[in-house]
């Protein structure tokens, strides 16, 4: 977390350097030059191996870009050993603001890093997670494997089925009894998280390592509040208005939670048939052309079909990072993982989420120090702006030639997003009081707000990834929905609606807001953008327009 080495590089960076200081600047910023290089070159090392670690298969064997994994993590560890020494020994005063951010940034990132390239394959076991003496990491990790191990394995009707996959097929199957079978499949995978939710089972043990690690400051629920310029009260208090807008604008009929996909996808069903999985990329090809990005000719890297021992969620990440060489600008590289077979309006709708992440990563047009995303917060939400779009009936009229009831199409983005606000707000609370009972407060909160009949017995809240991997991180879906919606709407009343295309969009936002990367602080950014504070009013508008087109209806 980047809080952490503030307060000892803070007043350095800050000084007002004196005659001596003046003197010295041309040497430290050729220093910092050579630093910034390097730290490039520590960047792509990172993204590289990651590439040949997701996929041993296809890359162990020829590597990447004329590398093998062992030298790029040759290169990663003797690129982070320079820049250990190299940033310590940077005299600072008297650089310019923006050197001097340049310096913190890479500082942190450094300090954070892994003395070897990370991957984000599953590196844990299951059977793991019934040790009692792990680390924090070592648990998550543990966790997350019975994602891959379980959670992409899940027996149904003779037939075995990744967890999207199911997830997917549960808004689709017409039989209520076929449907609670599903459902009933990740039994297994709860189990193995939450054994029978008593005190000391795997995930609340990991959960008490994760709270008292994130003490001081360092939480994600902390980082994100910081985002948007409020309070990590502030921010719980928001998700409840949030969630309670969905609980006025929804109606009163309670669903069993096998059911709760189904009756809000019931209205867009017969759009999601004309998306099976081979379509589904050709079609978020075609939206992001007529936002004015090329995908194919960005030379976007798509892995797209499950295999075994793939990562359990889907992802976007950087390989290689732009930069400007011999005064020439060599483009980024991207790679978008997930695993689809099914298709479906929900599918298309993470594919294009997914690859607005990539069309952020292409947007970053700076220098190394500053060639990332920002905030948690603010990325994952930023990629929502576009996959929103395909709950609008104008992206369905030009890319399916048909539309769902406005109000149909509303309920089913709506109910899904109000989802990851539970979740968020789930996790804020099990952080506060990891001794909370995580099975009776997620049956409290679906049942008040989102109309589940309770199942307590069922550790059904544990279908997210992150809740494991990342304590914390599902503040990032819940909280950027807030800014998602007041994302669409700055952007809808600059350019007009950009849900069939607009092909100022992606030229326009990356000139606006995302081609310099971390050059000014995520809650900087947000406010020059937006004009003002984050404000959850437009995600409350499009409740209500929700409840005003006839949402309550099911």
């Amino acid at each position: 977390m980047r809080g952490g080495c503030a307060a000892f590089w803070g007043p350095l960076l800050l000084a007002v350097g004196g005659a001596a200081a003046q003197a010295a600047q041309p040497a430290a910023a050729a220093n910092l030059a050579r630093l910034e290089a390097a730290y490039a070159d520590f960047n792509d090392a990172a993204g590289a191996a990651a590439l040949i670690d997701s996929d041993p298969g296809r890359y162990t064997a020829p590597g990447y870009a004329g590398r093998s994994r062992a030298e790029w993590a040759q290169l990663y560890g003797s690129r982070r050993a320079q820049l250990r020494t190299g940033l310590a020994r940077l005299e600072v005063q008297g650089l310019p603001a923006a050197d001097r951010r340049a310096t913190l940034l890479m500082h942190e990132a450094v300090a954070e890093s892994a003395p070897t390239p990370e991957s984000l394959a599953p590196s844990g076991h299951c059977a793991d997670t019934q040790r009692r003496d792990l680390a924090l990491r070592a648990a998550e990790q543990a966790l997350d494997a019975c994602f891959t191990e379980l959670g992409n394995r899940l027996s149904f009707e003779g037939a075995t089925l990744t967890r999207v996959d199911a997830l997917e097929l549960l808004g689709s199957l017409p039989d209520a009894a076929r449907r609670e079978a599903l459902f009933r499949a990740f039994v297994p995978l709860w189990h193995a998280l939450n054994g029978d939710d008593e005190p000391d089972s795997p995930y609340r043990r990991m959960l008490r390592l994760a709270a008292q690690q994130l003490k001081g400051g360092h939480s994600p629920v902390g980082q994100a509040a910081r985002t948007v310029g409020i309070t990590a009260p502030e921010l719980e208090d928001w998700l409840v208005r949030i969630l309670d807008a969905w609980r006025q604008a929804s109606g009163s009929t309670e669903v069993e939670p096998w059911d709760y996909r189904f009756q809000a996808e019931a209205g867009v069903r017969a759009l999601s048939e004309q998306i099976p999985a081979a379509r589904m990329q050709e079609l978020t090809q075609r939206y992001y052309l007529d936002l004015g990005l090329d995908l194919t000719a960005a030379r976007v890297m798509y892995d797209l079909e499950p295999r075994a021992g793939k990562a359990p969620l889907a992802y976007t990440d950087f390989v290689l990072r732009g930069r400007s060489r011999a005064g020439a600008w060599q483009p980024t590289i991207v790679r978008v993982s997930g695993s689809y077979t099914r298709g479906g309006l929900g599918e298309l709708n993470e594919l294009v989420h997914e690859n607005g992440h990539a069309a952020h990563m292409l947007a970053l047009h700076t220098r190394p120090a500053f060639m990332d995303l920002g905030d948690p917060v603010f990325y994952e939400a930023f990629a929502d702006v576009p996959s929103w779009s395909v709950y609008e009936g104008a992206w369905q009229r030009r890319y399916l030639g048909r539309e769902a009831r406005a109000a149909d199409s509303l309920r089913a983005l709506y109910a899904n997003v109000m989802l990851d606000v539970a979740w968020a707000l789930f996790d804020v609370r099990m952080l506060r009081d990891p001794d909370t009972d995580p099975n009776r407060l997620w049956t409290e909160l679906t049942t008040h707000y989102l109309h589940i009949l309770p199942h307590p017995e069922l550790s059904w809240w544990a279908v997210r990834v992150q809740l494991v991997d990342a304590p914390g991180y599902m503040v990032n879906y819940g909280l950027g929905s807030v800014i998602t919606a007041d994302l669409r709407r700055r952007i809808a009343r600059q350019l007009g609606s950009f849900d069939a295309g607009e092909s100022r969009w992606y030229a326009w936002l990356s000139a606006h807001l995302l081609a310099s990367g971390e050059q000014y602080p995520t809650p900087v950014l947000l406010r020059r953008f937006l004009g003002r504070r984050v404000s959850p009013e437009a995600l409350l508008d499009e409740l209500r327009r929700l409840g005003a087109a006839g949402g309550s209806a099911q």
